[in-house]
């Protein structure tokens, strides 16, 4: 079928395209029409920092106008104003989290200086991230490697594991230690 608009989906020009119109479409345009506000852009995810909810939500009609110019939409169900609640911050918010490359950020309970507790908003693993190397991990049939020993399970699937270790773990640790004993606890009992 010949194209005369778009790239093929999966093609690998199609991220290196996307990322070059997202930089002028968005990552300059911040910088020109509202100074204070902090962003960070992982390929079509963003996240803009904003320090109201009147200021997220006249930026969000903004940019709706701006990509809309851009002949982009912004999708209906991620794009969201968030409330990054903790000990400082104790108001109510239907939305107080979100995710973001593979981690949950939520109020979350943190150790402070001087042995003190509160809450705070911080990135854990995110569930959806824990179900796929589980399910990762199911695919590898353990049971069906009865030919391998020891060794060379471990030469095999170490850089795996060792991968998500290094990524999961970075950010409040337990959250990746404890995330079977987290699935039991909050009611989602079951295969998963």
């Amino acid at each position: 079928m010949s194209r005369e608009k778009a790239t093929p989906r999966g093609g690998v020009i199609s991220p290196l395209l996307a990322n070059l119109f997202l930089h002028y479409a968005f990552d300059i345009w911040p910088g020109e029409h509202f100074r204070g506000v902090l962003f960070e852009r992982y390929a079509d995810d963003i996240i803009c920092h904003c320090r109201s909810e009147r200021a997220a939500l006249a930026l969000r009609r903004v940019l709706e106008r701006r990509f809309a110019e851009c002949r982009l939409v912004l999708h209906p169900e991620k794009t969201k104003v968030v409330y990054c609640k903790d000990t400082n911050r104790t108001g109510e918010y239907p939305n107080c989290r979100f995710d973001f490359l593979g981690y949950a950020f939520r109020p979350r309970r943190a150790k402070w200086q001087g042995d003190l507790y509160g809450l705070s908003f911080l990135p854990a693993a995110s569930p959806k991230a824990l179900k796929a190397i589980r399910l990762m991990i199911r695919g590898w049939s353990f049971q069906t490697r009865s030919d391998k020993e020891l060794d060379d399970l471990a030469r095999m699937f170490n850089p795996f594991i060792r991968g998500w270790i290094n990524y999961c773990s970075h950010f409040y640790k337990s959250a990746l230690s404890n995330a079977s004993t987290d699935r039991c606890s909050s009611g989602a009992v079951g295969a998963s």
